[in-house]
């Protein structure tokens, strides 16, 4: 008898499964507490994990237990201070030998805590969310290709090979070698039956044609019944393999008006969206525009840390938008995503040329296109015709934001599962 020791090291994941389903029966809980750290969060913690702390009732397992009914005996252990009768004094608070104090509810379990992976935890904030319109593919710039089958060859692996085509391949073969020996095999064969069939056969050509008959049957027989260039092999080549892309505009509003805690908000809104386009396409580009009275394409530093204060034209971000997609990002290769920040502030004639520029220049181009309005809370005259935009584009929309809390709630309105 034989005996197999394993001595492999256990997997580094091999409590996986487990996990999983543990994740999947507090999933509630987990979301609740991913969504309250994401407003809590800070812009450059949002891509890391976190410590999730559920009640320790919510996690209680069924149990079997006795009863106290029934007939029971029960030995006690003595002791020589109480006898039968005496009551025994309630221990202080803290006594008893260091347990766990008991919760302001009067529950004394602690709260389980677990830590959430990053992966998890970017899972779940992007739970229930998808990229409207994911359609378009280009090939990536990076080097990057995949198997594709070609057509068959005649050389290839053994596990390649294509039994039927290879079989097709010899019997071709085979009926082309064979045509013209049996076609003369034929003729002759006729011309034997009729000597025989004759009153004074020619016993002498008789010999002559039965000899050659003979021979164009070795001849057929001859012909192998598969040869080695009829083997055909499934051919596979390498072709470039494609991707997706994506840019995104993230158009700021920086005049007097804009402060920093409304240029905050706008930041973590730009940076979730950032996090999400990742997730979906292998490559992002990220413009970013700043505007007051002038708009400019500067970069990250400058668009989230530069101060500068002015008037607000909306139309002049849009304007840039707009040829920076005719000169860098063709709509036919790129999936375009704007993203736009403003407290609403605008000059009453420019909103008209915002909605010009948005419905006839930028929405048709565009895959999405989210507009966000902070701490406004009466409608200006750019709300107002960006209401009309949203009325005749549906991949436009727009949302009121009014504090950090507001924005995973907003941008999980913004980028929700669209029903089939």
């Amino acid at each position: 008898m034989s005996q197999f020791i394993d001595r492999r090291l256990n997997p580094k994941n091999k409590s996986a499964v487990n996990r999983q389903r543990f994740l999947q029966r507090f999933r509630g809980q987990i979301r609740k507490a991913v969504a309250d750290a994401v407003a809590k969060r800070s812009v450059t913690d949002i891509d890391r994990g976190e410590n999730i702390q559920i009640p320790a009732k919510d996690i209680s397992e069924p149990i079997f237990r006795h009863g106290r009914g029934g007939r029971r005996e029960v030995v006690q252990p003595g002791n020589k201070e109480f006898i039968s009768g005496d009551r025994v004094p309630r221990p202080e608070s803290g006594a008893g030998g260091g347990g766990s104090q008991a919760s302001g509810s009067g529950e004394g379990l602690d709260d389980f805590v677990f830590e959430l992976s990053r992966d998890e935890f970017l899972e779940f904030i992007f739970e229930d969310l998808e990229l409207p319109n994911l359609v378009k593919r280009q090939l990536a710039r990076e080097a990057a290709f995949k198997s594709q089958r070609a057509g068959f060859t005649s050389d290839g692996s053994p596990s390649n090979l294509h039994v039927v085509r290879s079989m097709r391949e010899a019997l071709a073969r085979r009926t082309a070698l064979r045509a013209p020996a049996q076609d003369r095999k034929r003729e002759l064969e006729e011309e034997l039956s009729e000597l025989l069939r004759s009153d004074e056969p020619d016993e002498a050509r008789i010999e002559a044609l039965r000899e050659e008959i003979t021979f164009l049957e070795q001849k057929i027989g001859a012909v192998p019944f598969i040869d080695t260039f009829d083997l055909r092999f499934r051919n596979r080549v390498q072709v470039p393999k494609p991707s997706t892309q994506a840019v995104m505009f993230c158009l700021m509003d920086v005049s007097g008006s804009m402060d920093e805690i409304k240029k905050n908000l706008a930041k973590r809104f730009f940076l979730l969206l950032y996090l999400f386009l990742t997730r979906n396409y292998e490559r992002t580009d990220v413009v970013f525009i700043r505007h007051h009275t002038i708009a400019m394409e500067v970069d990250e530093q400058d668009f989230f840390y530069s101060r500068e204060t002015g008037g607000t034209v909306v139309s002049s971000a849009l304007d840039l938008m707009r040829d920076i997609i005719r000169e860098r990002y063709p709509s036919r290769d790129w999936n375009i995503y704007g993203a736009q920040a403003s407290d609403g502030d605008n000059w009453p004639e420019d909103s008209s040329n915002c909605f010009r520029i948005l419905s006839e220049e930028i929405m048709p181009s565009v895959q999405y296109y989210a507009y966000i309005e902070i701490n406004n809370h009466e409608p200006h005259s750019l709300w107002m015709e960006y209401e009309k935009v949203a009325e005749r584009w549906p991949n436009f929309a727009l949302q009121p934001i009014y504090g950090a809390a507001d924005i995973y709630p907003v941008f999980r309105e913004l980028f929700k599962k669209q029903r089939a």
